[in-house]
């Protein structure tokens, strides 16, 4: 298993400063993971700091990490995003209107993010330790309905992050054509192992130096 090409080797804390992302995309270079991700005001940096390998990609976020902006001003992060040269993006859901049943709402928001998009790839984040099972059900098949690319547990900045039997849930629900990312609280090799042997396609971890040389690390994210 070439663990490296499942991480999205991550850096969102607001305090996060230039010289931090300049490592953070050495590390991606160095250890090839899929992607460094990174939040929107550093993407424009980081595409410049990995313009010499196609290989690992920019990831930025959307709507994070509380996903409660309209889904107007979503698509114009996703915009600006890719124009600053983001190669992929994760957008946080309207939680609140997915917990009131506002399904239409849900729907919207996510494609209004896919469209904007225009083809680069989307996944949309659920923070499941929010939802009941029946509630993340339900976003992993109005995520394949608005034409996202992946579904997603978690910001890593809410009360809990991924497990095992929700990125089952998740893969039981979209099938296998969709991606799955774990994120938040994946930490070393075993439980990265985990998660993908319970269906994740991409692990989101600050801890991916760690996960691919057998260490530990006690980030939340």
């Amino acid at each position: 298993m070439e663990l490296a090409r499942y991480i999205d080797h991550t850096a969102l804390k607001a305090e996060t400063t230039k010289d931090q992302i300049t490592t953070l995309c050495a590390e991606a270079l160095e250890y090839k993971f899929a992607s460094v991700c990174v939040n929107p005001t550093w993407v424009k940096y980081a595409a410049e700091q990995l313009k010499s390998d196609d290989d690992v990609k920019v990831c930025t976020v959307i709507g994070f990490p509380l996903g409660a902006n309209t889904p107007e001003v979503k698509a114009f992060e996703t915009k600006d995003a890719i124009a600053n040269g983001a190669d992929e993006v994760d957008m946080v859901i309207n939680i609140a209107a997915l917990k009131d049943a506002d399904y239409d709402l849900v729907e919207r928001d996510i494609r209004a993010v896919v469209e904007a998009a225009n083809g680069t790839l989307v996944k949309v984040i659920f923070e499941t330790c929010m939802l009941t099972k029946e509630k993340i059900k339900k976003a992993a098949e109005l995520s394949v309905k608005a034409g996202a690319d992946f579904v997603k547990t978690s910001t890593g900045f809410s009360t809990g992050g991924a497990t095992v039997e929700d990125i089952r849930l998740m893969r039981e629900t979209v099938g296998p054509d969709i991606g799955v990312k774990a994120s938040g609280g994946v930490r070393d090799f075993e439980g990265a192992k985990a998660m993908i042997d319970a269906g994740a396609t991409r692990i989101g971890a600050s801890a991916g130096i760690a996960i691919v040389t057998g260490g530990r690390s006690d980030s939340d994210y």
